[in-house]
């Protein structure tokens, strides 16, 4: 293959390259923030005037999310994925 012919090609991957790793900082940035909304809008249930709680609910919600972020670690690192959802007081 001529030098030509090797630049277009790594040039069209290069090209590929960084439009994946555009979506992923777009979608990175947007679903991270989303993910901080979401977790201020669930501090919110602190509000003892508000909700009636104890500290076991406290700790399976604390649980919950800390379990979803070892989970994003671990898919982080591998490809493989795990989309149920569930939670339960």
């Amino acid at each position: 293959m001529s030098n030509a012919a090797l630049k277009v090609a790594d040039g069209s991957s290069n090209a590929a390259d960084a439009s994946k790793r555009d979506k992923f900082v777009k979608f990175a940035e947007s679903r991270t923030v989303n993910a901080i909304k979401a977790i201020r809008i669930i501090g919110k249930l602190g509000n003892r005037n508000a909700y009636e709680y104890d500290d076991a609910d406290v700790r399976k919600i604390v649980k919950a999310l800390t379990d979803e972020i070892e989970a994003l670690k671990n898919r982080m690192k591998t490809t493989k994925s795990s989309d149920g959802v569930d939670f339960k007081l």
